[in-house]
């Protein structure tokens, strides 16, 4: 097997569990350049071991690791991995819908299975675990018996990877639109053409977070999405919902979830630029008692952090200045370049700017069955946060 051998100053995260190991890390390659997305081993400057993982050299990520010990990678290899787990997920309370395998944070990196009930969405996202495809199929089989499995690899980052962007049935044909029940309610997933693999599992417990807030209330929602915030908004017992997006798609499918719920009396949805919105209703005066924000990542590159800041900080600004006296911002950002520490710097910054003072009522990551593993950022991407917003 191909050996790669590190540099002796080596990023200590590497030797700390960090699963990536990038090419200007490694001193040398011994026993012939292996073939793109191929098996082969680690080596510490001083020929310890340090793990075995696939590489490519086509992307600025060589080797990424799979285990830290001289195990064989086979079938039986991802069949243990995708139950393991699994048996995380039941033992942590999630088992109908979730993320069933978190890429890093299930030491399978780049892979990433969603389950929504007897479906499964999987993408494989470079091509070393996008090799094992057939494996991870048949572990899926024997664990689950699933009734369909659908492939959502029409992901840009694929090709940094030499990967085409693809997607289709891996499994007999099935219809594409399924309905799932979340906090006793029901959504119309779309794994075929919706955002990612089609529903944003990562907020399932934040929803419930909203439940106190909103009794009563005059809500506005901004970047909605499907509707999943809002529609909970109002079975939770909210006077009305107004959801804003920008995508008529899935403007029409906040308006199908809120009638499959029977609550489209409460709830109503439209399709418009929300920055635009904010801007233009501060300027009426338009209050409401709870403003909820779930924007789209701002940047996935570094160079654009600053830019991403602009905006969080922008948004957060003006939904603040359409809240009453008393009531509560809800803000999201699922940017995981900006780290939970710069995001809470940034709505402080905006709150100075709204002149208004904030009491933070609760700080959450996504759900637990994307677990964050300390030392890889990448792991800890969603902030949630709900303040209560008052006037100075």
């Amino acid at each position: 097997m191909t050996k790669v051998i590190l540099k002796k100053k080596i990023a200590q995260r590497i030797a700390n569990g960090h699963p990536w190991i990038f090419a200007n890390e490694v001193d040398r390659v011994e026993g012939g350049a292996p073939e793109p997305g191929a098996i082969v081993d680690v080596y510490y400057h001083d020929n310890k071991f340090c793990g075995r993982g696939y590489s490519n050299p086509k992307s600025q990520i060589l080797v990424r690791l799979l285990t830290r010990k001289k195990e064989d990678i086979n079938e039986q290899f991802f069949y243990n991995r995708i139950l393991q787990a699994w048996q995380y997920r039941q033992r942590t309370g999630y088992t109908e819908n979730c993320r069933l395998v978190f890429g890093e944070a299930d030491d399978m990196p780049a892979l990433i299975i969603d389950k929504f009930n007897d479906y499964f969405v999987i993408q494989t996202l470079a091509l070393g675990i996008d090799n094992w495809k057939p494996a991870i199929m048949n572990a899926l089989e024997k664990i689950f018996k699933p009734k369909g499995i659908y492939e959502r690899n029409d992901v840009p980052v694929r090709e940094l990877e030499g990967l085409p962007q693809q997607k289709g049935f891996l499994s007999a044909p099935f219809s594409p639109e399924i309905v799932i029940n979340e906090n006793g309610l029901k959504f119309h997933v779309d794994i075929e053409n919706g955002q990612k693999t089609g529903y944003f599992l990562d907020q399932q417990d934040n929803r419930r977070a909203i439940q106190h807030i909103v009794k009563g209330a005059d809500v506005l929602g901004a970047f909605t999405y499907t509707g999943t915030f809002e529609i909970h908004a109002a079975h939770y017992g909210a006077k009305s919902v107004l959801g804003l997006d920008i995508s008529e798609n899935a403007v029409n499918q906040a308006n199908r979830n809120a009638r499959l719920n029977n609550l489209d009396h409460i709830c109503h949805f439209e399709a418009v630029n929300a920055f635009d919105v904010l801007k233009q209703w501060t300027k009426d005066g338009r209050q409401y008692d709870v403003v909820m924000l779930d924007p789209p990542a701002f940047t996935k590159s570094r160079e654009n952090i600053q830019k991403a800041i602009t905006g969080y900080k922008e948004i957060n600004l003006r939904g603040m200045k359409l809240v009453k006296n008393g009531g509560f911002l809800v803000t999201s950002s699922c940017t995981n370049l900006v780290q939970p520490e710069l995001f809470l710097q940034t709505i402080d910054m905006a709150a100075k700017d709204a002149r208004k003072r904030i009491r933070q009522v609760t700080f959450q990551a996504q759900a637990s069955d994307h677990p964050i593993i300390w030392g890889m950022d990448n792991t800890n991407y969603l902030k949630f946060l709900i303040v209560e917003v008052c006037d100075r």
